[in-house]
């Protein structure tokens, strides 16, 4: 009994160890989904081969972070499937099925717990503030509420294509700050691979197969990747700076009352 108990601490501390090194990531400025994956590629020693990781890494505190999660989740794992065989190794088929029905009964408390919005909030709030005081060098931005995805707007990644109303124009034909959409950055690929134009100019010219990183409401982001060039275009964008121009007026009155 007493390594059954001791492979479902185990257990449970590895998923707690997870969890704060996906908080931990998430404060450098990774999205939740980001965080979580990578955390738990990381620690389990699996998927943490994809693209998404050279950029992880390339950020000295998340390489901290990483590297860790790598060396814990190699000893964890070690000792949880040591300690796995040992829960079983020598016993009775009676006495392993009882275990193995305790196991699971234990794996299913544990994600229920550990998928319960009241739980992940109150951990989140107790190891956000332990990370905080541990290691400020973890920068701690809520890019949630920084960007204000929460009300109404967000960041879109949009695929220029051939019949785009978008395809081989400036930024500064486009116009569209006007239509509350911001640019901020544009994927192109070249012979030389594919490089990034961080917060571009006017005269910069949008080619068929980029694509752009815009922040802006969300309703105005999907009309923008749905529309197509010709005088349907144009008037899609008219229409959206009037839409823009009434949207700028109602928060000025929100922000003044």
């Amino acid at each position: 009994m007493i390594t059954l108990i001791s492979l479902i601490l185990a257990i449970t501390l590895s998923l707690i160890i997870v969890r704060i090194g996906a908080i931990a990531l998430e404060m450098t400025g990774l999205s939740r989904e980001v965080a979580s994956f990578q955390a738990q590629s990381a620690f389990s020693g699996t998927g943490f081969t994809t693209s998404e990781s050279e950029y992880v890494v390339s950020h000295p505190a998340r390489r901290k972070i990483i590297r860790l999660l790598i060396f814990l989740g190699s000893a964890g794992i070690t000792s949880v499937i040591a300690t796995l065989v040992l829960t079983f190794l020598g016993k009775g088929r009676r006495e392993a099925t009882g275990y193995l029905l305790i196991l699971i009964m234990s794996l299913i408390v544990l994600y229920i717990v550990f998928t319960s919005k009241t739980v992940d909030r109150w951990m989140r709030k107790w190891i956000r503030r332990f990370l905080q005081r541990a290691f400020p060098e973890l920068r701690v931005y809520d890019y949630t509420q920084l960007l204000g995805i929460t009300h109404g707007y967000s960041i879109s990644q949009i695929k220029v294509k051939p019949n785009s109303w978008l395809a081989n124009k400036s930024l500064r034909e486009l116009e569209l700050d006007k239509e509350g959409i911001l640019v901020l950055g544009i994927y192109r690929k070249t012979k030389n691979g594919e490089v990034y134009i961080g917060a571009p100019r006017g005269d910069t010219i949008i080619l068929p197969g980029d694509v752009l990183i815009c922040y802006g409401p969300e309703d105005a982001l999907l009309e923008l990747s749905r529309r197509v060039k010709g005088r349907q275009g144009d008037q899609a964008h008219e229409e959206a700076v009037k839409r823009a121009q009434l949207r700028a007026l109602e928060e000025e009155i929100l922000a003044s009352s």
